[in-house]
This record gives C-alpha cells, structure tokens and sequence, in this order.
C-alpha cells in the first residue's frame, strides 16, 4: 500500500519546510489512478497537491514546465486561465519518490478560481459560444507556439511504444485476437496520419480532456479556468475535438461514461464546428484526420495506459468496450466528408 499522504508531506518539506501543514484532505474524483489533495498551512491558507504515477516522471516534469511557459505567456483574455504551478528558484518545483517499486511524482497548483461549470446538457446558444471561444483559444496558443520549450512525446513514439508492448506481452491485452485488432489499428493509424499530411499540422498546447468538470466559463460562456493536465501534450489542435464532441453531444455530461465515437456524428456538434470555423478555420485533411485522433485516443490512453491512468473499475470497462465497440466502429461509423460539405472547405 503508498501512503500518499506521507508522500505530499515529504514533497512539501523539499519545497518550503518553513510552513507547518495543517491538515490534507484527498479531493480526488476517483476516476483516475492519480490523486489530488487540499494542503492547509496553519495559517489557513491552502493550495493543491497533485500526485502521479501514471506515465514517465520525465514528461510529468517537462509537460509542467511548457504549462507554466504557457500560462504566463497566454495574453488577454486568457491571461489568467490556467492553474499556476508553485516556482521554486525560478522553476516548476516538482518532488519525486522513488522507494521500492513505488514511483510517484508530485506537483503543487495554486487554487483555480472557479466560476460557472457549463450545464451537463448545452443549449444550441451554449454550443455556439463554446465553439467561438475554443477557436479563440487555439488561436492565442498558436500565436506563442514558437517561444514554449520542446516537448519530446510525439504520436508516432506513443503509437510505436504500444506496438512494442503488443510483441512483448500479448497476455497483458487478452489474448491474441485482441493483440491483432490492435496492432492492425495502429498500423492504420500511422498509415493514415501520414495519409492526411499529419506532420504539417501546426504544433500547439492542447489539453485533451475538455470534460466539463474540467473548466469553468462566466456569465457569457466566455472560458474563465482551466485545470486538470493529465493528457496535456504539444501536438495538432484537432487532439481536442473529441472531448469537444463530449462536452457539446445530446448525452450530456455524465457520471459514468463511456468512449463511443457517436458524438462526432451528431448534428450538435457540426454547430460547434461551424462557430469554430468561423474564428478559426480549419482545412479538409484536419477534418479527416478527426477519425485519427479517436483512434489514437483509444489506442493511447484506453488500451495502452489505461490500466496505469484509470481506476481498476473503468479500465476493465473501457478496456473491454475499446475490443468489442470503439475500434470497430472506427472505420464504419465515421465520415469527415459530412463535415467537410457541411463546412464547405475546398479540399
């Protein structure tokens, strides 16, 4: 058993042994394998604890550190939409134990300022506004993409590493049939990014998981917060619209849920699309390259890390639904072209 809360303790202490704590209470949703904490000093200030062992140490660090370059380089209105990370000599204090098999990593935040959480269930108005503020936002990153430090992960490395597990451990996944399916997706996967001229993508900061427990907006629907960086990386914008698809889908916000490429259909999420163009415009391989993006989504973080990300609850669910639901229907049930005409972009 990791005695986690001994754990933010000793990461405390290499950071300011000065400031007593008071009390650490666990505010994690459950959901995922990582926790996070509420540390308060007995002065009654507080701030936020993230605990980790999901993932490599290396990218937790460095994935912090363009975050932190991001966050204080994003200009008005977003100026302040981020979760500060705690600086120590000028860096991103990040604290890492090592103690037998245990590895765990730990990172403090300032506390988010939260506003409006977006109804479990958008209105077309709140689809619209949504749309428009994500273009804006994909915009300001795109403009400070070139002063933010290298990111080593790539979706080739991730897709190449999983293929190395399929060869070592066909048991891990259940069984040969299951290795099969997924080593045929990831060679289309690579087949394809290739196809729709991936590496010309522009390169920007993006989150991933736009859940609606993730962000808060104000009266206007305008982004106030952002918080939650486990699936960050620097990669093509396009590895954000499949939570979009979620946050805008008829289904709504639920609290047990599942990955199904169904909200990528749906009419509500051509609006969406439509505003974003508007803003933002986006161009026909993108647009192909959505079906992409699910595909590494699944391959990525439900099969290849999800035993390591997601409690053991969903990933046995996930897991069991990505061999016999989402990656079939990858190929079947999806046509960029619908959006292409929808948006009327010249291929």
């Amino acid at each position: 058993m990791i005695n986690y809360l001994e754990i933010v303790k000793e990461a405390w202490k290499g950071y300011d042994p000065s400031r007593m704590i008071q009390t650490i209470e666990d505010i994690s949703p459950m959901v995922s394998t990582n926790r996070v904490y509420k540390v308060t000093f007995t002065d009654e200030d507080f701030i936020i604890a993230k605990l980790s062992t999901f993932g490599k140490y290396e990218h937790f660090k460095e994935d912090h550190r363009i975050i932190h370059s991001l966050s204080n380089n994003l200009l008005y209105p977003f100026e302040n939409l981020l979760a500060k990370s705690l600086l120590k000599n000028n860096h991103v204090y990040t604290y890492r134990h090592r103690k037998g098999k245990i590895d765990a990593w730990v990172v403090f935040y300032n506390p988010s300022r939260v506003m409006q959480r977006m109804p479990r269930r958008l209105q077309e108005g709140h689809i619209r506004s949504f749309g428009r503020q994500i273009a804006k936002f994909h915009l300001a990153c795109s403009r400070i993409r070139n002063v933010l430090p290298k990111s080593s992960k790539t979706l080739r490395t991730d897709i190449n590493t999983l293929m190395d597990e399929l060869d070592n451990n066909e048991k891990q996944f259940g069984g040969k049939a299951n290795v099969d399916l997924t080593r045929y997706h990831c060679e289309q996967f690579l087949k394809n990014r290739t196809r729709c001229n991936a590496g010309s993508f522009e390169t920007i900061p993006v989150f991933i998981d736009w859940n609606i427990g993730n962000f808060s907006v104000v009266d206007n629907f305008e982004l106030f917060s952002r918080w939650d960086y486990d699936w960050f990386r620097m990669s093509s914008r396009m590895m954000d619209f499949y939570f979009f698809s979620r946050v805008v889908s008829d289904a709504g916000d639920r609290t047990v849920f599942s990955y199904l490429m169904g909200p990528m259909n749906e009419e509500r999420f051509f609006v969406f699309l439509s505003e974003y163009h508007k803003i933002n415009p986006l161009i026909a391989d993108e647009i192909r390259f959505l079906r992409e993006v699910y595909r590494f989504f699944i391959l990525n973080y439900v099969i290849k890390n999800g035993n390591y990300f997601f409690s053991e609850q969903y990933a046995k669910k996930l897991q069991a639904e990505a061999f016999e639901i989402y990656l079939p229907s990858v190929d079947r049930d999806f046509d960029p072209e619908k959006i292409i005409d929808h948006l009327k972009i010249r291929s």
